[in-house]
């Protein structure tokens, strides 16, 4: 027995849903795949809050006409498609398909989609080289509390270098007082 209508209007209208979530939307031919294996795919996927959908071509097609953040994947539908809709961390999701494909060479990448633009296999391989957002918060806090710590290294230096001044004036005075005085001596 068929989907009914209503049933089909539900799949467009979920991949509209998750499609307005992310940021980058991968088109994998996953032709070859057992269940398990897509069940082991979305279990590493999951962790970067990235979702693998599985749909038909057509249902795409149609949940991506008239976006014209998405329209440019129209040039993947076609064959055996699997969605991988990544909505927070990038690198991390393109990392965790990479070290699927090595595991199970089942896949092929055809490419992807990022803010209305078509990404080829060489620019996504650049994505998965970014740190990720956690690496980058890091970087800029570290960046920060060195700022920091100069900071307040530098204003601790200028009292400290004014006394030593002070102090190296004092005793230049003191070693000019007891010059004079053994000179008046």
């Amino acid at each position: 027995m068929g989907r009914t209508l209503e049933n089909k209007q539900e799949i467009v209208a979920e991949l509209k849903e998750s499609l307005s979530q992310s940021q980058l939307a991968l088109v994998i031919e996953y032709q070859g795949l057992t269940v398990a294996e897509i069940s082991d795919l979305r279990r590493r996927l999951r962790p970067t809050g990235t979702i693998c959908k599985v749909t038909k071509n057509t249902f795409m097609g149609i949940a991506i006409d008239g976006q014209e953040n998405w329209q440019p994947m129209s040039e993947f539908l076609q064959g055996s498609s699997a969605f991988l809709l990544v909505k927070e961390d990038i690198s991390g999701a393109i990392k965790a398909y990479q070290d699927f494909q090595k595991a199970s060479k089942k896949t092929q990448l055809r490419g992807g989609v990022m803010e209305g633009r078509v990404l080829k296999e060489p620019d996504i391989k650049a994505l998965a080289d970014l740190p990720s957002k956690e690496q980058l918060i890091a970087q800029i806090a570290g960046a920060l509390n060195a700022l920091a710590t100069k900071i307040a290294v530098g204003i601790n230096e200028v009292p400290a270098s004014l006394g030593r001044s002070i102090q190296a004036i004092s005793e230049k005075d003191q070693s000019n007082d007891a010059a004079e005085s053994s000179d008046a001596a």
